[in-house]
C-alpha cells in the first residue's frame, strides 16, 4: 500500500468523524450557544480529553509504537505480544488508581485547573465538576483505546483504528436529537452529553479488542511488573508528555484564562472544531501513518525510504492545509453562519466565532507541520529534543495569551495558540536540518514553492470576489447561503487544483492513483 493510500484510509476515516463532529457542534450550538451550560460541558470535557492526547494519544503512543514495530519487525509476533501484555498489565493498574485519584479530588481541581474563574459562579462551578466526574472514566477506555490501535496501526492496519472515533459523534448527536425533541432544560442536556461520552468510551473500546482480536492478536490481562522494556518506555514517555499533546496543553492554558471571559471557553472550542478538520485529517492521518513507517526504515537502516517518507509527507501536509489555512483566515464568517447559526446560535456569535477560527487558522500548517517532523525524533527514541521545543512554545503560549486577553479577549489565545505552533515547528525544522536527520529534496522544496504560489491565487480570488458574493452570503435564507458558500468554495478549489496539477506542485501519479483507487 503506497503512503498517499495509507494517509489517504486513515484521512477518510477521520473526515467520517470530522464531519459528524460539525454536526454534534451545530446541535450543542443550537441547543446552548454560548450559554454557561456550553462553557461548563466544554470545560468538563476538556479535561479527561487532554489527559487522553497527553498520556494515551500523545505519551504513550509517541513512546509505544516505535518499540513496538521494532517488536514486530525484529521479533515477530510473539515477541510483540509478550511486550503488549507487560504494558497492558501496568498501564491499566496506573488508569485505575489515576481514575479514581481524579475523580474523588475533582471539586480542587476544577476550582484549580479547568476552570479557576467558574468558582465565582456556583452553579456553574458544581455542574463542571459533575460533569467532569461523569466523563472522567472515558479516559480509561481511550486510553486502552490508543494501545489497541497502536497496535493495529503497527500491523499496518490504519482504518478501524481511525474510524471507532466516530462512534462518540453518533452516540452525542442521537443524546442531543433526543433532548431537543424532548424539549429538556440547557442543564438536563448537559448532562445527557456527559454520560453519552461515558457511554462511548466503552463502545470505541469494545470495537478496538475485536479490532485486534481478528487479526490474531489477542493479549490476556497480567500481574504488572516493571520489566526492562516497561521501564525503557516509561523512560521514554517521561518528556513526551508534553511533547505528543502539545497542542492540547496549549488549549487547556488557553481555557483556563478564558474563564474570565463568559462563553468564551464555547466560542474558542466551536472555532477550534472547524479548525480541527483539515488538522485533524491530515495531521492524524501523517502522524498515525508515519511514525510506524519510519521507525521500520531506520531499524531497517534505509535511509533513502526514511527521506522519501518525510518529503512526501511534508508535501502531501502543505499541499492541503495552506489553501485550507487561506480559506479559513479570508472568509470565517460565511463559514460559522452555515455551520452554526441557528436557534441558540445568534448572529453575534457568529462574528466572535469567526474571529477566533481566523487566528486559529493562522497556525493551521504549522500544527500539522509538527506531526511530520516529531516523527522524526520519536522513530530515533529523542523524546528529549521535542520536549524541551514544545516547553517553550508552551511558554510562548502562555506569554501571548496573558499580554493580549486584556485588549483582545477570547481572540487573543487563539492568536496565541498559533504563535506558539509556528514556534514549535520552527525549532523541530532547524534542529533535524542542522543534524542532518532531514532536508528536503530540491523537488519537494519546488513543489512547496508553488502550493505557496497558488495558495496566493486562490485566496486573491476569494477576496475580489467578497464583494460580489456578499448579498448571497448575507441572505436570510438558510439554502441560499450554503450554495453561496459551497459555490465559492467550490471556484476556490478548482483555481487551486488546476495550478498545483498543472505545475506539477502535487506528485500527479500518486494522486491519479489515489483516485483510481
Amino acid at each position: 500500500m503506497s503512503l498517499f493510500r495509507k494517509f489517504a484510509t486513515v484521512g477518510v476515516a477521520t473526515m467520517a468523524s470530522r464531519v459528524l463532529g460539525f454536526a454534534r457542534e451545530a446541535l450543542i450550538g443550537a441547543a446552548l450557544g454560548a450559554g454557561p451550560v456550553a462553557d461548563a460541558f466544554y470545560a468538563a470535557f476538556r479535561f479527561p480529553n487532554l489527559f487522553r492526547r497527553l498520556l494515551a494519544e500523545g505519551a504513550f503512543n509517541t513512546a509505544f509504537i516505535p518499540l513496538f514495530a521494532k517488536e514486530v519487525e525484529g521479533g515477530g509476533f510473539d515477541a510483540a505480544r509478550k511486550f503488549g501484555e507487560q504494558i497492558l498489565a501496568v498501564l491499566f493498574a496506573v488508569l485505575l488508581v489515576l481514575t479514581a485519584l481524579a475523580m474523588i479530588s475533582m471539586p480542587y481541581l476544577v476550582g484549580t485547573i479547568i476552570a479557576p474563574r467558574f468558582v465565582d459562579i456556583p452553579e456553574k462551578f458544581d455542574l463542571t465538576v459533575t460533569m467532569t466526574r461523569i466523563m472522567f472514566p472515558y479516559l480509561f477506555c481511550m486510553s486502552l483505546v490508543a494501545m489497541l490501535s497502536g497496535i493495529l496501526n503497527s500491523l499496518r492496519h490504519f482504518f478501524l483504528a481511525a474510524l471507532v472515533p466516530v462512534l462518540l459523534n453518533i452516540v452525542l448527536i442521537g443524546v442531543l436529537v433526543a433532548a431537543l425533541q424532548t424539549g429538556l432544560p440547557p442543564r438536563d442536556i448537559g448532562l445527557a452529553m456527559a454520560w453519552g461520552v461515558f457511554a462511548s468510551g466503552f463502545l470505541q473500546l469494545g470495537f478496538l479488542i475485536w479490532g485486534v482480536h481478528r487479526e490474531g492478536f489477542s493479549m490476556r490481562l497480567r500481574m504488572p511488573h516493571m520489566t526492562p522494556q516497561v521501564k525503557r518506555l516509561m523512560v521514554l514517555m517521561g518528556p513526551a508528555l508534553l511533547t505528543g499533546g502539545v497542542t492540547q496543553v496549549n488549549l487547556l492554558i488557553g481555557q483556563i484564562i478564558a474563564s474570565a471571559q463568559d462563553g468564551a471557553i464555547a466560542l474558542l472550542n466551536y472555532a477550534d472544531r472547524i479548525n480541527q478538520l483539515p488538522l485533524g485529517v491530515i495531521g492524524i492521518a501523517i502522524g498515525v501513518v508515519l511514525l510506524p513507517e519510519l521507525a521500520r526504515a531506520l531499524k531497517a537502516q534505509d535511509m533513502d525510504n526514511a527521506a522519501h517518507l518525510q518529503n512526501r509527507s511534508l508535501e502531501f501536509a502543505l499541499g492541503l492545509t495552506v489553501p485550507a489555512a487561506v480559506g479559513f483566515m479570508i472568509m470565517p464568517g460565511p463559514i460559522v453562519n452555515i455551520l452554526y447559526e441557528r436557534g441558540a446560535f445568534t448572529p453575534e456569535t457568529t462574528t466572535l466565532t469567526a474571529a477566533a477560527l481566523a487566528a486559529f487558522s493562522a497556525g493551521l500548517p504549522a500544527y500539522v507541520l509538527i506531526k511530520v517532523f516529531q516523527p522524526a525524533y520519536f522513530a530515533r527514541e529523542d523524546m528529549k529534543t521535542p520536549f524541551w521545543y514544545s516547553a517553550i512554545a508552551v511558554a510562548v503560549n502562555i506569554a501571548g495569551s496573558l499580554l493580549l486577553f486584556p485588549s483582545y479577549g477570547h481572540v487573543a489565545i487563539a492568536v496565541a495558540t498559533s504563535v506558539s505552533a509556528w514556534v514549535n515547528f520552527a525549532l523541530l525544522a532547524a534542529t533535524l536540518w542542522r543534524r542532518d536527520h532531514f532536508r528536503p529534496s530540491p523537488t519537494t522544496f519546488r513543489r512547496i514553492s508553488l502550493i505557496m504560489l497558488a495558495s496566493a491565487v486562490m485566496g486573491a480570488a476569494i477576496w475580489f470576489s467578497e464583494d460580489a458574493t456578499r448579498p448571497f452570503v448575507d441572505n436570510p435564507v438558510l439554502l441560499i447561503r450554503v450554495i453561496s458558500v459551497l459555490l465559492v468554495v467550490t471556484v476556490a478549489a478548482v483555481i487551486y487544483f488546476s495550478i498545483v496539477i498543472a505545475t506539477g506542485a502535487i506528485d500527479r501519479t500518486a494522486l491519479r492513483r489515489m483516485v483510481r483507487r
